[in-house]
């Protein structure tokens, strides 16, 4: 008879630096979620990304506002860790928890179904409507299944947020690509971009007439270009939105974008299946 196999464990990493309110959150969790297994704790922005890159977990709990590394900032870094040696080369994103002290921070954003929240100090009734959305995005990908809500690209979730913390501070963005062409060097308009697409040296730089490259990875790109202009479709790929001609399905079931006066065919990764709800 075979032994039954024990269902794999959840696990997280919990962000705040107040001790008392991690404290607090923990005794909340341990309530409504006894399974899960808090597996690391941080007292800032800067070490939540350490640990979550350590531990890789199902769930990131973090302070929106945090000394040094805002949460924010912490949750853009998060998203973009580099699959380890050994893993898959499309590990999924880890489910992302705001936890807030201020209402004004609960709004349509956290409604995406990208990330969720926590308003401080955490309540037994909204914590575990929280922990009932994270299982059911976690169970639907285990299934293998689509997220259930297609929401809006996670950096320009995250641009928002960041905008709504920083509200003096004027968003900049890219307008010019400095990138080698064979010999030379070229100045590339960011509106001539149709995709971008990285590997472990150089990111490839595609216009509709030019194909060059820049050292600029792609976790940088994201920070530095405009968020509806561009979408994130995969760790390695920033496609422009403009320049989206369509979203097809290979024989394997994963959702491949055709690019509008290009050739190449681009892959859509697990975690970003949501936004093309419905191919």
């Amino acid at each position: 008879m075979d032994t039954p196999r024990p269902a794999p464990r959840t696990t997280a990493v919990l962000a705040d630096d107040e001790r008392l309110m991690r404290d607090q959150l923990r005794a909340r969790l341990a309530e409504v979620w006894p399974e899960l297994e808090i597996v690391a704790e941080a007292k800032n922005g800067l070490e939540a990304v350490q640990l979550a890159d350590a531990h890789r977990p199902d769930i990131v709990f973090l302070d929106i506002r945090m000394p040094g590394l805002t949460g924010v900032d912490a949750a853009r870094q998060i998203a973009q860790l580099p699959p380890r040696e050994g893993d898959d080369d499309d590990p999924p994103l880890p489910e992302i928890v705001f936890i807030t002290a201020y209402d004004q921070y609960a709004v349509e954003a956290f409604e995406q179904g990208v990330v969720d929240y926590v308003l401080k100090p955490a309540e037994r009734e909204r914590l575990q409507l929280t922990v009932q959305r994270v299982q059911q995005r976690l169970a639907a990908r285990q299934a293998g299944a689509e997220p259930a809500t297609p929401g809006r690209p996670l950096q320009q979730l995250l641009h928002q947020l960041s905008a709504q913390l920083n509200p003096g501070k004027a968003a900049t963005y890219l307008r010019w690509i400095q990138a080698t062409v064979g010999q030379t060097i070229q100045m590339i308009p960011v509106e001539d971009v149709l995709f971008f697409v990285s590997d472990e040296k150089y990111t490839r730089v595609q216009t509709a007439q030019v194909e060059a490259l820049i050292r600029k990875p792609i976790k940088e790109l994201v920070d530095e270009l405009d968020p509806q202009l561009f979408w994130q479709i995969h760790r390695s790929t920033l496609v422009a939105v403009n320049a989206i001609a369509g979203v097809t399905r290979d024989f394997r079931g994963r959702q491949i974008v055709s690019v509008k006066g290009h050739p190449e065919k681009l892959e859509v990764s697990r975690s970003y299946t949501g936004l093309f709800k419905g191919m």
